[in-house]
């Protein structure tokens, strides 16, 4: 039996009543709370909860920038033995309308958040807005710090199970609505532990909450496992703050998707001036060149960076290397967390790592990854169909097209629905040409389109090392690219053009997702009818193709 999420807090408020576990500057100001402080207002929002809303399994929403009282909602709503629905505060309109009415929300929290004036209009019915401190709406609601002011010295009568559902986490909606995935307290729990060996965080050790708490990601690497292991967490005031924050912190694990790995690598070259001087400086003082930028991060004691959600450019994590930076890839989805990871012991460029602690995988006929491991997700909320489509007799089918080589790596190689035929009706995979296409340095974020094309179509968006390059000599780079991987491509599925995208893909145009996942359909409506008349351009005229967008 494994104890609940609410049991780890009272156990660290006991043992540890005056030590800190939540740290958020604002400007100058940094405020701070220790866990008995933490516990006292979780206890104050439970005890309301469960005489205002009665309950259990109350669905309560969770809207807010990253912030220590994102974590004391969370608990809170937990504690009372209701329901978690975190919702991203970039959330479009539509969406936000579609899970508040599909959950049947009765209350939401509303914390700091790019996108109420979108959500306000489309708020269900009777719904109780709860604001968090330091926010204030025209709207009629509730201030937290009266009701923790009310509910001083009580909690909630609830007694949690490890079964209970906590959460209903939404996927990204890549390929349509969004799935709301059930998790528990065990699901939550249970890949924190078996990553701690590969992530190697030490007890009570520092972590830096900066992506969106309502990936599951960012809330089982930093909520969760702080919880558990007792660490400190400190919080990003905002993206601008980043390089003030992140040395202040000094994590032990530091967590990104691909582009902020990217965004970064922007930043170092920024800081130099130009790839030239980065080279430059690594030529001259390697071992001085890589602390200054470890310290300049804040990344001087991290003992394992991750990068996961997308794949990540060879080239990128090479690129970081130079500097003691090693970036490893892992694999985990919101319905099963934690399933694979590299570490520094057993380390393959291109795979997601081996599998971590007692998981099995195993290939479908298909080729589809299957796994099997405790502390899966229960299903999809409302939806027994999918739910049984998904899990099966105990394995969870991830979507995802894998390969497993002899010593157990396993290296993805596309999603199951991103296939599509081109005109002569033959099947692409366009992940691993993406892959081949993306190691060469001034690539960053690639899209490959084809379906009924002629030819296939590499949409991309140029790197900051590209950046730094004439336009005509990155033309020239990414054709003469092209043409070295149409040679290891299979005739069918040969690049007939590049299209290079002048404006980055971002959560703000559409193109990425908030989890900062490419939209494929959307890079499709954007490109698709230029890219369909250069891959005909192309077969007719035997060249490939490559112009601006």
């Amino acid at each position: 039996m494994y104890p609940t999420l609410i049991e780890y807090l009272d156990h660290w408020a006991t043992q540890s009543p005056n030590d800190v576990w939540l740290r958020e500057p604002h400007g100058e100001n940094l405020t701070e709370w220790t866990w008995s402080q933490v516990q006292a207002e979780v206890g104050a929002i439970a005890a309301w909860q469960e005489s205002f809303l009665g309950g259990p399994e109350i669905n309560v929403g969770l809207l807010s920038r990253n912030r220590a009282h994102w974590f004391m909602a969370d608990l809170g709503t937990i504690a009372a033995g209701n329901v978690t629905i975190p919702m991203f505060i970039t959330l479009p309109r539509d969406t936000a309308e579609y899970v508040m009415s599909f959950t049947e929300m009765k209350l939401l929290f509303v914390g700091e958040t790019e996108n109420w004036e979108a959500v306000k209009t489309v708020l269900p019915e009777g719904i109780v807005l709860v604001t968090l401190p330091g926010v204030t709406l025209d709207e009629p609601h509730l201030r937290w710090e009266d009701l923790v002011a009310a509910h001083a010295g009580q909690s909630s009568s609830y007694e949690c199970q490890p079964s209970d559902l906590v959460s209903i986490v939404f996927t990204s909606g890549t390929t349509g609505v969004p799935k709301g995935v059930m998790q528990t307290h065990a699901s939550n729990e249970i890949p924190v532990n078996r990553f701690q060996e590969s992530f190697a965080t030490p007890p009570r050790g520092r972590y830096f909450s900066y992506l969106p708490l309502a990936h599951i990601a960012e809330r089982q690497i930093v909520e969760y496992a702080s919880l558990i292991n007792g660490g400190v967490v400190y919080f990003n005031e905002n993206m601008m703050t980043l390089l003030r924050d992140l040395p202040a912190c000094r994590p032990h694990i530091m967590f990104g998707p691909p582009r902020v790995w990217e965004q970064l690598q922007q930043v170092i070259i920024g800081h130099f001036g130009s790839q030239q001087a980065v080279t430059d400086a690594l030529e001259r003082d390697p071992e001085g060149s890589g602390k200054h930028i470890r310290d300049m991060l804040g990344l001087d004691d991290a003992l394992y960076l991750l990068t996961a959600a997308a794949p990540t450019p060879p080239a990128l994590i090479e690129w970081y290397g130079q500097f003691g930076l090693d970036l490893m890839e892992g694999f985990g989805q919101t319905e099963a967390m934690g399933l694979s990871a590299n570490t520094h012991e057993h380390r393959k460029v291109g795979s997601i790592g081996q599998v971590v602690g007692n998981v099995e995988v195993r290939i479908s006929e298909e080729g589809e990854l299957l796994a099997r491991a405790t502390g899966l997700a229960t299903g999809y909320y409302k939806d027994p169909e999918k739910t049984a489509e998904t899990f099966r007799e105990g394995w969870i089918y991830t979507g995802d097209k894998a390969r497993i080589d002899e010593e157990g790596f396993i290296f993805l190689t596309g999603r199951m629905k991103d296939y599509f035929k081109t005109i002569q009706g033959k099947f692409v995979a366009p992940t691993p040409i993406e892959n081949e296409f993306a190691k060469h340095p001034h690539t960053e974020q690639l899209c490959l389109l084809g379906r009924g094309y002629s030819k296939t179509v590499m949409v991309c968006v140029p790197s900051a090392l590209a950046q730094q390059e004439e336009p005509e000599q990155l033309v020239a780079a990414l054709q003469e690219h092209a043409r070295v991987v149409n040679e290891s491509v299979d005739k069918h599925a040969r690049i007939g053009a590049v299209i290079i995208s002048a404006e980055a893909w971002s959560i703000d145009n559409g193109m990425l997702t908030p989890t900062l996942k490419i939209r494929r359909e959307q890079i499709e409506q954007r490109f698709g009818e230029r890219a369909q008349q250069l891959a005909r351009a192309a077969a007719e005229q035997g060249e490939l193709l490559i112009e601006w967008q």
